[in-house]
């Protein structure tokens, strides 16, 4: 196929692309693990971008634990 109708593709159906991966996904791994098992894994992927993206930010990460986790948790 030629690059420019590709990326035309791309440009208007992204979210149309990206939701119909997602669904095939999901339900592949409903069908292999169950629907709670991949719950926790979208759940651990989630947490892990968000994690991720925060490093990318260069935000630091004791700072985010001090968010989430109660006060005195690292004596």
């Amino acid at each position: 196929m030629n690059s420019k109708l590709l990326e035309e593709i791309w440009q208007q159906h992204s979210g149309k692309l990206l939701g119909g991966v997602f669904g095939f996904v999901f339900g592949i791994l409903v069908l292999t693990f169950g629907f709670f098992s991949t719950l926790f894994i979208a759940l651990c992927v989630t947490a892990g971008y968000i994690v991720g993206k925060r490093i990318d930010q260069k935000e630091d990460i004791m700072e985010i634990l001090d968010k989430l986790l109660p006060p005195g948790y690292n004596r």
